[in-house]
């Protein structure tokens, strides 16, 4: 009974882990824009229904499959849904988005409320649009590594084994590499000083020549194109319809509250927390009270920790 339940914690945990990676990479892209832009955008999680959509497109319509088949082709019909939507995002600001934010709201608090607005009804644009173009049934990514695992063990004589699934495995290692990336270029590129730049003093940025706008665009548009990717990387493991970003945009806040708000690599950890609690929460409680158990463990930490696990980061920012 005691390796019964040591395998099933131990099983339930790596699939927490594999899933957090994914959600941990939605949360950054949303901590992204917030961090950088200080814009609430409730599209995002429709955002990356489109992502789940180009993905799906990519691999079935365009030509992915036949090139790298149906084992490698889902991942790179992923990964290429992220250029996408950097250039769907990077429009959204010029036309839409930059019209409430940056230079044009100077007063603190000012345009906040058009912010919400707006982006609400960009978030309900997009899933009329996306129910009239893509219908309401729903459609996956189909790989064949979803139905097959590598054994991790046995662990404990010969009682506890851990089976990873691959298609899991592989999403959660693209998820690592585009944050790995993200964080390079953040930290060491001009274009990351840019963008840091314009969220510390977007006053001082300008003063010293950069143009703070066009870094706002390019942090939106890099928003949009990393949430594209993590529901591109979904898309292999979770059907989906036009109305899937409603139960993914709440785990998006709440990774990027909990990781800490400002703060561009802790949402990585909130969603890789959000994704353990979720999965974990399957050995005590049914399926439909797996959010209730998130929120539980939200509120705890967040009662404990009022900034976040990088809340002191998230205040330097």
């Amino acid at each position: 009974m005691t390796a019964q339940m040591a395998e099933n914690f131990l099983q339930a945990a790596a699939a927490g882990l594999l899933v957090g990676a994914i959600y941990g990479l939605m949360c950054v892209g949303l901590a992204l824009i917030f961090g950088v832009m200080r814009v609430i955008n409730f599209a995002q999680g429709d955002i990356m229904m489109l992502g789940m959509y180009a993905a799906y497109f990519f691999f079935a319509a365009f030509g992915v499959r036949a090139v790298f088949g149906s084992m490698l082709g889902p991942y790179i019909a992923a990964v290429l849904a992220g250029p996408v939507l950097f250039c769907a995002g990077y429009v959204i600001h010029k036309l839409l988005v930059g019209r409430v934010s940056g230079t044009r709201a100077q007063v603190e608090g000012d345009g906040h409320f058009a912010q919400l607005i707006l982006t609400l009804g960009i978030s309900l644009i997009i899933q009329s649009a996306g129910l009239i173009a893509f219908g309401s049934i729903l459609v996956s990514v189909r790989t064949p590594l979803s139905v097959s695992a590598w054994e991790l063990g046995p662990l404990w004589g010969d009682l506890v084994s851990v089976f990873v699934n691959k298609a899991r495995a592989l999403a959660a290692l693209i998820s690592i590499g585009t944050i790995v990336v993200l964080a390079l270029m953040i930290g060491r590129s001009r274009l990351g000083k840019s963008l840091r730049a314009a969220a510390d003093n977007p006053e001082a940025a300008t003063y010293m020549g950069i143009d703070v706008d066009q870094a706002h665009r390019i942090a939106f548009a890099l928003g949009c194109g990393i949430t594209a990717i993590a529901g591109g990387l979904l898309a292999t493991n979770y059907p989906f319809n036009p109305f899937v970003g409603l139960d993914y945009v709440i785990i998006m806040y709440a990774g990027v509250v909990l990781g800490g708000l400002g703060s561009i690599i802790g949402p990585f950890w909130g969603g890789m927390t959000i994704g353990l609690v979720q999965q974990l929460s399957t050995l005590m409680l049914p399926t439909q009270l797996q959010n209730t158990a998130i929120f539980v463990v939200f509120l705890l930490i967040i009662f404990l920790m009022p900034q976040g696990f990088f809340g002191r980061s998230a205040e330097r920012t």
